[in-house]
């Protein structure tokens, strides 16, 4: 494990994603912790910031990635041709955190959210904090 992901514990489309990118990670490249969770909340402390539970976050070699930037870095580390996506980069985060943003404002409406954050499955416990 090099890097930790943080994410939305109750949201689907988060799971999903944490899901996306547990199998296109065979390596264990990347570790999970909710947000919602102490040890999420103890990771992010550091960096002194008012971070809130709309984005997903990245910690990789002791700096923080948030929104697509964030989306972004962990393609480049992804398994196939996600790694192509790393592409977008060269858009200005100005012109896709928005997009981000609104997608994140409506993940609930959209996709739902659970009343507890998900519990990982046997194969995949060792990769939460």
């Amino acid at each position: 494990m090099k890097a930790v992901i943080l994410f939305d514990g109750v949201c689907n489309l988060c799971n999903s994603a944490v899901q996306f990118i547990i199998k296109r990670d065979p390596d264990a490249y990347f570790a999970f912790a909710p947000l919602q969770e102490e040890k999420g909340q103890q990771l992010i402390r550091p960096f002194k910031r008012d971070l809130s539970i709309n984005s997903v976050l990245l910690i990789e070699n002791g700096r923080l990635y948030e929104k697509s930037n964030a989306a972004l870095q962990i393609c480049l580390h992804l398994r196939g041709i996600w790694k192509l996506a790393y592409a977008f980069k060269v858009i200005p985060s100005f012109i896709r955190d928005p997009i981000y943003d609104y997608v994140a404002k409506n993940r609930y409406k959209w996709f739902g959210k659970k009343e507890h954050c998900m519990l990982p499955t046997k194969d995949t416990k060792k990769r939460f904090l």
